[in-house]
Formats: C-alpha cells, sequence, structure tokens
C-alpha cells in the first residue's frame, strides 16, 4: 500500500461507515469556474466584505497581534472567551434574544463558524438511521452535517410564508408510524437559505406548539436575521421558548466570514456537552478570531455596519428581481424575499437546471442548480440566485445571459424533446481550486 502506486480503492476497505454518508457536492467543481472574472456568478453566497472598513479593520487586527499577541497568539477556552461570549449576548438581545429569554454568556457556546455548530448538534444528538426533519430545499451545509452522521433528511414544503405547519404535523406522524425515530427539526425561519422566504409570525408559534406536543427538538439556524431590508424579522424562535430550542448564528454574514466566528446558544443543560464535543473536535476556537470579532463588536459601529449591508442588498435585491421580471422568460417564477441574501427560481416545465450548467458557463455565468438543496437529489427545475456579492450592473448582465440560456433551452426541448440529466459532477480545469463559500 505504500509507494507512489496507491490508489484511492486501497483504502476502501479502511474506512468507517460514516464515510459512506459523506460525498463531494456536485456543485462543488463549478465554483473554480464560477470564480473566473469573466463569468457572472449569481452562485456563491459571499457577503460584501469591501464595505467594511477594511483600513480601521486591518488596524485593529495590528493592534490584537503587537498589543495582545501574548493572549490572542494562545490557546484559549473550548466555551469560547467570557468576553465574546458578553458580546454575542448583546447581538442576539438586538434580534429579540434576551436574558430574560434565557441569553445568558453561560449557555454561549462559540464554534467555527455556524458550520461547527451544526457538526456539534449532529455529534450530540444524531445515531445511524435517526430522521431529521428540515425545509425543502434546505441548506447544503446541513445536508452534508446530517449524511456524515448517517441521519436520514426528510424534507418538508414551503410556501411563500415558509415551513407549513400542516405537513410538519404529518411528517411527524408519517415518521412515527414508520417506527423511524425524529430527532429535531432543523429550520432556517428567516431568509431562508435558499428559498429567501420567511416563516410567518402566526406559523412561527404553530410550529413551536407541534414540536413541543411530539417532544421535538428545534434547531434554529439563523444567519441572516440582522440583514432584513423593510424592517424587523419577526422574533426568532428561540425569543419565544427557551426550552428544546438551539439558535445558531455566526458573524460570517454581519462582519466577514474569513474569522469563521459562530456559536450556539443552547438550553443550559446540554451547554456543558457541546463544550466537551468542542474539545473533542477542535480542542478551543480560535483566539485570534474571537479577540478580532470582540474588538470589532467593542469599538466600531457594528449596527451601523449592518444598515449599510443592508442597504446594499436591498438595493441589489432590487436589482435581481427587476431584471428576472424584465428578461426571463414566461413560466419562470421566483421568490421576493425580504432580506437575506438570496432568491430561488423555478424554471418552465420540463426544464432542468443541473443539465443546463454547462450551457449556462458557456454562456458566462454561473448559478447553483436546485437539486444540491435537497437529500433525494430532486429540485431539477430549480436554481438559487446570489445577489449580495455583485454590483447590479453585473446583476442584470448575469440575467441576461440566464435568460439566454433559458431560452436556448426552451427552444432546443421544442425541437428535441427532454435531454437525459447528467449523471456526474462538473469538470474544470480549476476543479481543484476552492471555490466560494457555499453558504
Amino acid at each position: 500500500m505504500s509507494g507512489s502506486g496507491t490508489t484511492l480503492d486501497d483504502y476502501t476497505d479502511r474506512y468507517a461507515q460514516r464515510i459512506n454518508g459523506m460525498t463531494a457536492s456536485e456543485i462543488r467543481a463549478l465554483f473554480a469556474v464560477a470564480s473566473r472574472p469573466e463569468v457572472v456568478s449569481l452562485a456563491g453566497g459571499a457577503p460584501y466584505v469591501a464595505a467594511l472598513p477594511l483600513d480601521a479593520v486591518g488596524e485593529m487586527l495590528g493592534r490584537l497581534g503587537s498589543v495582545h499577541g501574548a493572549t490572542t497568539l494562545q490557546y484559549g477556552l473550548g466555551q469560547g472567551t467570557p468576553e465574546l461570549r458578553e458580546r454575542i449576548c448583546e447581538v442576539m438581545a438586538d434580534s429579540g434574544i434576551d436574558a430574560g429569554g434565557g441569553a445568558s454568556p453561560d449557555d454561549v457556546v462559540v464554534t467555527v463558524g455556524g458550520q461547527q455548530a451544526l457538526d456539534l448538534v449532529a455529534r450530540l444528538f444524531l445515531d445511524p438511521g435517526d430522521v431529521v426533519l428540515a425545509e425543502g430545499p434546505t441548506y447544503v451545509g446541513a445536508l452534508g452535517v446530517f449524511q456524515a452522521a448517517q441521519a436520514r433528511v426528510v424534507h418538508l414544503p414551503m410556501d411563500d410564508d415558509g415551513l407549513i405547519p400542516a405537513a410538519l404535523e404529518e411528517g411527524i406522524l408519517a415518521q412515527q408510524r414508520a417506527g423511524a425515530r425524529v430527532k429535531f427539526l432543523y429550520t432556517i425561519p428567516t431568509y431562508q437559505n435558499p428559498a429567501g422566504v420567511t416563516l410567518s409570525e402566526e406559523r412561527r408559534e404553530q410550529v413551536l406548539d407541534i414540536c413541543e406536543r411530539h417532544g421535538l427538538l428545534v434547531i434554529e439556524d439563523d444567519p441572516y436575521g440582522q440583514l432584513g431590508f423593510s424592517g424587523d424579522a419577526p422574533l426568532p424562535l428561540r425569543a419565544r421558548r427557551r426550552e428544546g430550542v438551539f439558535y445558531l448564528s455566526t458573524f460570517s454574514k454581519t462582519f466577514a466570514p474569513g474569522f469563521r466566528v459562530g456559536w450556539i446558544l443552547a438550553p443550559h443543560a446540554v451547554r456543558d456537552k457541546l463544550v466537551i464535543a468542542t474539545e473533542a473536535n477542535i480542542l478551543c476556537p480560535s483566539a485570534f478570531s474571537q479577540a478580532a470579532v470582540t474588538q470589532y463588536l467593542t469599538t466600531m459601529p457594528w449596527r451601523e455596519q449592518i444598515k449599510a449591508y443592508r442597504q446594499i442588498y436591498g438595493e441589489r435585491r432590487d436589482a435581481l428581481l427587476t431584471a428576472l421580471g424584465d428578461m426571463m422568460p414566461a413560466g419562470t417564477t421566483w421568490t421576493r424575499p425580504d432580506g437575506g441574501l438570496f432568491v430561488w427560481a423555478t424554471l418552465p416545465e420540463g426544464l432542468d437546471s443541473k443539465a443546463m450548467v454547462p450551457r449556462a458557463i458557456n454562456a458566462r455565468v454561473a448559478y447553483v442548480p436546485g437539486t444540491g438543496f435537497y437529500a433525494d437529489g430532486t429540485g431539477q427545475r430549480h436554481l438559487r440566485l446570489n445577489f449580495s456579492f455583485p454590483p447590479p450592473e453585473r446583476i442584470r448582465e448575469g440575467v441576461r445571459r440566464l435568460a439566454g440560456v433559458v431560452e436556448e433551452e426552451l427552444a432546443m426541448r421544442a425541437v428535441f424533446g427532454p435531454a437525459p440529466a447528467p449523471t456526474g459532477g462538473f469538470s474544470s480545469p480549476g476543479a481543484d481550486v476552492p471555490g466560494p463559500d457555499l453558504a
């Protein structure tokens, strides 16, 4: 097995069983292409960090290294620094999760971005064969975590008001009748990724009532809740119920993803287990990243920066919606998000967004096919469009190119009928180059 003749097949019999749930994303190679300057990328989920006061941030980081390097370059606590956990509680209070709702620094666990928060929850609660209920579509990174834990994701339908409570009730009952162990509901109730929809005020209470009645934990993922374009978002689920609701969030969308700092607000009884899982997983989150975020929240006008993001993203959302209305062929529909980073589009009957990707890349426009957001690979007619990163004029140009691809595809289908969907992933000369954030 040693030497240059070793192949991947030589390791197959040595893998743990959980590796069977770990598969490469079909869309990963797409991002290597999408990062090329000639391609208008509506694919990634990257925030527009150029809107930050980068000179001030740079000076702040320099001071951290020169003045506080003996602390920030050391190991830290598995739970995260007390200073950052206090600042996180201030951030959550702005969203309505205050001390009365159980937002105590003692119950906050700092994580390496929102992705590690998901991984910790999966480590704590999921055994092979367990069922996770999730909106359909849902965040692709969560699907990877749950599948790696050998859990089965069962999707629940949404409409313009978010998750449908009756479908949640029926989904729970159906799994119980089948003898499945349903561990929790995973939900992104506010400015959902990828659909862009928001769970209505009335439905939030209904969803919580249903989960409480059935003894189901709720994992609330809220990376986008502060990025609303027209007033405040509805109160998070965690602000309404303290028991049985885990609140996950991150600074990747409101500050900068490069620091990889997120957190979990957990029921008090679970906090210690999360810290133990963190220490076993990474020992401790980066002290330097935590100090940077703490200093940013302490010394800089971060609330004003969030307002700036809201204005920039609102303008870009408007540019995308206007361009879609002006240019997309009849039969195409899309969501109209009140916040966040994404629009979810549905193609005319008979089209397959995954099969269209090579034609789109040839037209120098990129998007994410809808199949990546479903555990069972459905969602062929759908695609996710990001509006946070490209400027408005590039967004409009991207939609022009996309509309041309859809029109071409419709014409081809009219002549030759539906083409078979591709069976493999994407390929490109730069397939091994890391791409933008999938979030």
